[in-house]
Formats: C-alpha cells, structure tokens, sequence
C-alpha cells in the first residue's frame, strides 16, 4: 500500500512539473529591420560583391547585453552592395561589414584599438545605414565582352582603389604587415546562367582565372587586361558575365577569406 502512495505522489509531481511543456511561448518574434548600402568613400559608386561568404559581410552586436556578448548570425551583403535584415529584434546594435576595403576596425596586436569606423545604431522598424569605404581595387570593363566562337572575350582594367602609402599607413600598425599584401594574385572572368554571377554563382565548365605570382602584376595596374572564357558555351541562350580581382590580403585580419572586388555583370547572347 505505501509502494502505491508513492508511485501516485510521484506521478502527480511530474504532471505538475510537466505542465510548462505545454504553455504557449508568448515571447514576440523579432520584427525590427535594418537596410544599407556599402560604398566607394571616394565616388559613392557601390561596392560590388559575391552573393556569398566570399562577398561583404555584415555582423550586428546588440550593445544591450553587455561586453561578453556574441554576436548576431552574420549575413551578407547582395551582388550590388546593398544588404536587407528584417527578422531583428529592436536595440542598439553595433553595425560592421567586412569585404574587399580598408578595415572598418583597426585594432594591434594586442586589441588596442587603432580605428573604428562601425557604426552604432538604434535599429527600429526600418533603419537604414551607409557605409562609405576605400576598395582595395577598381576593376572596370573596356569596351563591351564579345563571345566569339561560344567563348567569352573580355577587356578589363584593374586600378587601386586606395594608394599603396595609404594601404601601408593603416594596415601595418595593425602588425605582422607584409608587403606582398598589396599583391594582385588573380584575375577571374565568372560566366553563368545566373544573374547574380560571381564566386558562388559560377559555371565552371566556362569561368576562367589568370594568376600572378609575387608583384607581376603591378606592371598591369591601369593597363587594359585580356581575359577568355574556356569551354565552350551552347548557342542560343544567355549567359552573365563579371569580371573580379583581389589582393593578397584577407579581411576580417586573420580569416583567411581573401576577398574580390568585383565590376557590374553583363548579359549576353550565345549566337
């Protein structure tokens, strides 16, 4: 008799224990938003980019909690600089973007912090921010690409977008600085049937790369540049093209992701 006492007071301890299974979370899904757009500080033309983590990332760190706080899931910015987030949660936040230009956040190698151009912003139910940065490079399209033959023939031209002097003058503080940073290591012609064309979105089988080693290329800044597409390309469709480079220098410091710059894609007619 008292084994069944027990067993029927244990039985009704987990049912009241277990009641909170069952309540309804009250808790408001988040319906803040933020918007914004990343540019040349110099022209104001847009920062073009990859449609992925090879493009502009943008992290938010809500202020509200304290120094120990992670930050929010990442996300990145579209092919033409601009990124959109509408599932937030209302509050102060530090706002940051990481791509292919002089690091917002310049800190030594001991954290000190040398620079710090994010921004901190109270994001409500549309907010909207602007990031004006220096690009590493500028890459731009002479003359119109041709496909000739089911092959992509394209004339580019690579400039810096920020001078070596002022590159060295906020990089190296920051220690470890190398002068092969500033390094053009690769050109890329990207084809696909995409429109948002780049790295994540790249036809392999027609996309195409010249690579230089060391400072070779640095004869070839402002110079027109000749690149082809391999393969060849079926007749009677449209394909995208974007050319992009980079240099030899990762951002965030210490990720390993070298990012591109990129020129605005084109569409063409396979004959």
């Amino acid at each position: 008799m008292k084994k069944i006492s027990v067993y029927i007071v244990s039985l009704a301890l987990l049912s009241l224990n277990s009641c909170g299974l069952f309540e309804l979370d009250n808790k408001d899904e988040p319906s803040a938003a933020i918007q914004g757009e990343v540019v040349d500080a110099e022209t104001g033309a847009p920062i073009l980019t990859d449609q992925g983590s090879e493009g502009i990332r943008v992290r938010l760190l809500e202020l509200s909690y304290g120094e120990n706080v992670l930050p929010n899931p990442d996300f990145y910015c579209k092919p033409d600089g601009t990124f959109q987030n509408t599932k937030i949660f209302a509050g102060t936040y530090n706002v940051r973007v990481d791509g292919p230009f002089i690091p917002l956040l310049r800190e030594d190698d001991r954290g000190t912090p040398l620079a710090d151009e994010t921004q901190e912003v109270a994001i409500g139910d549309l907010t909207k921010v602007k990031f004006e940065v220096q690009p590493f490079l500028n890459i731009e399209w002479v003359g119109e690409p041709q496909i000739i033959n089911g092959k992509v023939k394209a004339q580019v031209r690579v400039t810096r977008g920020v001078s070596e002097e002022e590159f060295r003058s906020k990089i190296e503080p920051m220690g470890g600085y190398n002068a092969n940073f500033q390094n053009v290591t690769d050109i890329q012609l990207f084809v696909s049937y995409s429109s948002t064309v780049g790295y994540r979105a790249r036809d392999e089988r027609w996309s195409s790369k010249i690579e230089y080693a060391g400072g070779a290329f640095n004869a070839l800044l402002g110079e027109v540049v000749t690149i082809e597409s391999i393969g060849t390309i079926p007749s009677g469709r449209s394909v995208f093209v974007r050319a992009a480079a980079r240099i030899n220098y990762d951002t965030p410091k210490g990720s390993g992701t070298r990012r591109w710059n990129y020129n605005e894609s084109k569409q063409l007619l396979v004959p």
